[in-house]
């Protein structure tokens, strides 16, 4: 029986990158892709090894797990650092401004418009990760 001759494998994109950029990853699609042309290219006498393709398959699973676990531990993060900055309100912040001097002031608002929340001290807008310390105000003694 005489054996077709193999045809090189053609991929198509499944999405269509952005004027100027180009699919870096290798996501599970491509994976599948490459898989099945392997698959259907191989030497009838000399099939692909089971447990090579199980193998590949749990490697490809596993990338997968990975970059939705790091996908969950930046949505943690972020949280954690709004969560941070929400408990600085009604304190006594310390930081170090541009020159270089520590200040101190009451935290009075906290915004999240940016990718690093800022705390409002005594009317500037500092990001939390140049604050340096928390405390309390001091309270008055009552008046007699």
């Amino acid at each position: 029986m005489p054996i077709d001759a193999v045809a090189p494998a053609t991929f198509a994109p499944t999405e269509t990158p952005a004027a100027g950029t180009r699919k870096q990853a290798m996501d599970s699609e491509v994976f599948m892709s490459l898989l099945v042309s392997q698959l259907r290219n191989q030497d009838p006498s000399a099939p692909m090894d089971t447990n090579q393709m199980i193998s590949q398959t749990t490697q490809l699973a596993m990338m997968e797990k990975i970059t939705q676990m790091t996908g969950i531990n930046e949505e943690n993060f972020h949280l954690q650092m709004r969560s941070s900055a929400a408990a600085l309100l009604g304190n006594e912040v310390s930081y170090t401004g541009a020159d270089g001097i520590m200040t101190r002031g009451l935290a009075t608002a906290v915004s999240y418009s940016g990718p690093v929340p800022t705390v409002t001290i005594g009317g500037r807008s500092i990001a939390l990760d140049l604050v340096s310390g928390v405390g309390t105000l001091p309270t008055a003694p009552p008046a007699s």
